[in-house]
């Protein structure tokens, strides 16, 4: 894996409703044993027209499958798109992973929340904790009509609650919860929510294309992870990487599908 020194890309620091673009250097200190490591992929677009999404779906799990030791994959959002015929046959593709994997229902996923369900095993809104007792929630922003929503705050605050005696909880929900991008929702109540629990240690997205970096709420690192299929977007269609060292600390760095490079990462 090339773990090669980067230059960070600009990140927008917001508190509140002020906010302050900086630029940040350094070099990324990967864990030496990780207690944790998923993957967070986003935005596959199995089906779009005049798209190779056959060829970076087959693209993303031959590298996927090489990465090592990783505990499980989350495919943020827009799995297909918007043909509810096409849900099962790219089931079938992420079924060749090596490792298990989880689904977040994004605003392309048209098909109802009963057929989501019964395709997948498990509801849109869904939680669980992985190895070592670590809180990993799944809330959905979208709906079959594939309008942007704010998340469900009382199914949030219910896991947020459930896992407060937990170190570390990740959430991941596809559509942002604050209009800082061109494409999130304004959702007060959503980011006050999540600011409350001190163990939430990252908040992951998907939906922008051109978005691959991090923005911080209230002290909260909010990630992104540009896409992995679809017609627009960054350049170097990829995923990112997150790990949680034996320390506690989180280390988390987005890769190029392509070639495997580090493009660009953070210490949480």
């Amino acid at each position: 894996m090339n773990r090669r020194p980067f230059l960070k890309k600009l990140t927008l620091v917001t508190s509140g409703v002020t906010a302050m673009p900086f630029m940040t250097f350094g070099k990324m200190h990967f864990p030496k044993s990780s207690k944790l490591k998923f993957i967070v992929a986003s935005d596959g677009h199995y089906g779009q027209p005049k798209t190779d999404f056959e060829g970076f779906h087959k693209q993303l799990i031959e590298a996927v499958n090489s990465e090592k030791e990783v505990d499980f994959v989350v495919f943020n959002g827009d799995l297909i798109h918007d043909e509810p015929s096409l849900m099962p046959k790219v089931k079938a593709v992420y079924d060749k992973l090596n490792v298990p994997y989880f689904p977040v229902k994004g605003n392309h996923d048209r098909i109802s929340e009963k057929d989501w369900e019964t395709i997948w095993g498990i509801p849109a809104d869904f939680a669980f904790t992985s190895k070592e007792n670590y809180g990993i929630i799944l809330a959905n922003s979208s709906n079959q009509a594939g309008e942007y929503l704010c998340v469900d705050t009382e199914f949030l605050k219910s896991k947020l609650e459930g896992f407060k005696s937990l170190s570390h909880v990740f959430i991941f929900i596809h559509i942002s919860q604050n209009d800082w991008t061109r494409h999130g929702v304004s959702c007060g109540e959503v980011l006050e929510l999540i600011a409350a629990y001190p163990n939430v240690k990252a908040i992951f997205h998907g939906h922008d294309h051109d978005v691959d970096g991090i923005m911080l709420n209230r002290k909260k690192p909010y990630l992104w992870s540009g896409h992995f299929g679809g017609s627009w977007g960054s350049p170097f269609p990829g995923y990112r990487v997150c790990e949680v060292g034996e320390d506690g600390k989180v280390v988390t760095y987005l890769k190029a599908m392509a070639d495997g490079m580090i493009l660009s990462g953070h210490t949480l």
